[in-house]
């Protein structure tokens, strides 16, 4: 079972074994967490992407690439539902962290940051967001040690923590 913690922060700047990447469906680059991983970690992502991918990724799933030049050594994307096109079952957004410990599984990773899934530009209700992540991570059979829930909002910072505490 992996410990989830909250981190201030950048993701890209996480020293852990992977980052996830809350990736769209083309699997292309895009904005948000997305288009900061692919600038930090430079073009070696994107070729990468397009080797493993080139139909894309279906919501839900997770998939891995290089990181490029991040201090990860993996990047394992996944495509979070996009609550505010429609995509509103929470399952889809469970799904996200359970595929992306299972990927993580299966490169060896001890350590891995997440951003919180579909919670940007996705527009999935932030606590709901934060409540899925914490629960999702800590039911997960997974050989992953650590596992971090980074955000650069100090407000959504201080919600992850309140949400572990309570959690004890």
């Amino acid at each position: 079972m992996a410990v989830v913690t909250a981190v201030l922060g950048d993701i890209t700047e996480q020293h852990v074994d992977a980052i996830v990447n809350a990736a769209n469906n083309a699997m292309r680059g895009g904005g948000g967490v997305d288009g900061a991983i692919h600038r930090a970690g430079g073009p070696a992502i994107l070729d990468d992407c397009i080797a493993r991918f080139p139909y894309g990724l279906a919501t839900g799933d997770a998939g891995w690439t290089t990181a490029g030049v991040l201090p990860a050594t993996w990047v394992v994307h996944t495509v979070g539902p996009d609550h505010r096109s429609g995509e509103r079952d929470r399952s889809l957004l469970e799904s996200c962290y359970r595929r992306s410990l299972s990927v993580a599984d299966e490169l060896g990773v001890r350590s891995i940051a997440f951003p919180l899934v579909s919670a940007g530009v996705y527009g999935w209700p932030l606590d709901d967001a934060i409540a899925v992540a914490v629960e999702t991570i800590e039911a997960a059979e997974t050989r992953v040690d650590e596992a971090r829930l980074v955000t650069r909002d100090p407000g959504t910072f201080e919600r992850i923590r309140a949400a572990l505490a309570e959690r004890g």
